[in-house]
């Protein structure tokens, strides 16, 4: 695990062996069980999720009562409620582990204090906020403007991990289409 996160780290900034021992000290590692809720809707978010193994869903409950997954993120990805973590207001989301899922967690105010002792951290976590745009852009400013069967084409070879890992009905929530149109589109 300490070795994963370094290398994670190492592909971005570089850190001296004692900084990254600082920073490792910080986390928490951290197994949830499937179906086992990181951050329910309401609760205000204390943690970044550094995944090791395993693979997380965000969603919500729509206001007609239904579930819509917003992101997807398995190993070496980091996830959580951005917003709610930044201005430490309750979160609008749903974190959730779709299969055993184990992370590094770091806590807000230890965060915060590690930004100000290394500044080499404002960089990296510069470059994993850059990163969650881009995703978060790609899906709505590209996805949402395909069809839906070019969207499902494009997620299975834009990332097949998730077409083998994550249930029919999450996979169609999260490209906003029913589950009984996915498997016709599935069966060609």
């Amino acid at each position: 695990m300490k070795t994963q996160l370094q290398n994670y780290f190492n592909r971005h900034i570089s850190l001296t062996e004692a900084q990254f021992e600082e920073v490792y000290s910080c986390f928490e590692i951290k197994t949830y069980q499937k179906k086992d809720l990181l951050l329910r809707e309401g609760e205000v978010c204390q943690h970044k999720y550094f995944i090791i193994d395993g693979l997380i869903r965000s969603y919500y409950i729509d206001d007609k009562g239904t579930e819509k997954i917003t992101q997807f993120a398995i190993e070496n990805w980091w996830v959580t409620n951005t917003e709610s973590f930044a201005l430490q207001r309750p979160s609008n989301i749903n974190l959730q582990a779709v299969e055993e899922t184990t992370v590094l967690r770091i806590k807000k105010d230890d965060l915060d204090v590690l930004l100000v002792e290394i500044p080499a951290l404002e960089k990296f976590f510069r470059i994993v906020a850059e990163n969650m745009v881009i995703a978060i852009q790609r899906r709505y400013g590209f996805y949402m403007k395909m069809n839906s069967k070019i969207r499902y084409e494009h997620f299975v070879e834009w990332i097949p991990d998730f077409a083998q890992r994550v249930p029919l009905y999450m996979i169609a929530s999260y490209l906003d289409i029913t589950p009984e149109y996915l498997s016709q589109l599935r069966k060609g």
